[in-house]
């Protein structure tokens, strides 16, 4: 694909994100890698829903800025996830709501912040894993993400938001949709013991769709409310 098309999805995927209030007023970033290792990502301080396909960022491999308006400061987040997802080409992060509430309760496992609530969910953002809070633009969030070895391709960041990477910009952008969608089912249902996904419904999903999901025994460390994450 073109890089004149990339720049024109990119702001349309922004805008469409940003007009059903997926990421308020001047947060959030996308980024997508380049056929020659560079990236365009959308600039420090702009609105998804205004941005400019000539002025995105434009990066060379090693992460300098070749054209366009500064980049956003989130680079460090966007460069350790591609650098451990060798696969991804695009990375999406937002603001969205629920899934910034839903990281702050209290019984989020890090380990898959949500239980396998739809085949959808899984299907495209995977497990989700959730990482402690990190300033804004902090360095030490890369370090954190190259901790988690490249298992997640969706990522939560505490009473931040979502970070999810992609092999193309609509798949990262239809992934973090469905990731916010799970985190508002979850609100929704917390402490109504609803039926999740079993064991042998996920395998399923597994075994047709090929998914590769990160090992996950739901029996150690927090579960989701009391409840195992497949009853």
């Amino acid at each position: 694909m073109s890089e004149t098309k990339l720049r024109e999805d990119i702001c349309r995927f922004g805008r469409s994100l940003f007009e059903r209030g997926l990421t308020p007023g001047s947060s959030g970033n996308v980024s997508v890698r380049l056929d020659d290792g560079g990236w365009l990502v959308t600039p420090t301080n702009a609105s998804l829903g205004f941005l400019d396909p000539a002025r995105l960022s434009r990066l060379d491999a090693l992460g300098r800025l070749v054209s366009g308006d500064a980049p956003t400061k989130e680079i460090p987040l966007h460069s350790a996830l591609y650098e451990t997802r060798g696969a991804a080409r695009a990375i999406v992060h937002l603001h969205s709501t629920h899934a910034v509430a839903l990281t702050m309760l209290p019984e989020i496992d890090p380990r898959a912040a949500l239980p396998p609530m739809t085949p959808y969910y899984l299907m495209r953002a995977g497990q989700t894993a959730l990482l402690p809070y990190f300033r804004p633009g902090d360095p030490a969030v890369a370090d954190a993400i190259r901790g988690l070895a490249g298992r997640y391709s969706s990522v939560l960041l505490a009473n931040h938001g979502p970070v999810v990477a992609g092999d193309t910009l609509e798949a990262a952008v239809f992934a973090t949709e469905e990731l916010e969608e799970t985190a508002r089912l979850y609100l929704l249902l917390r402490g109504l013991n609803p039926r999740y996904l079993s064991p042998a419904q996920v395998e399923d999903l597994v075994r047709v769709f090929g998914l590769t999901l990160p090992a996950h025994d739901p029996d150690e460390g927090h579960s989701h409310g009391g409840q195992p994450h497949h009853p």
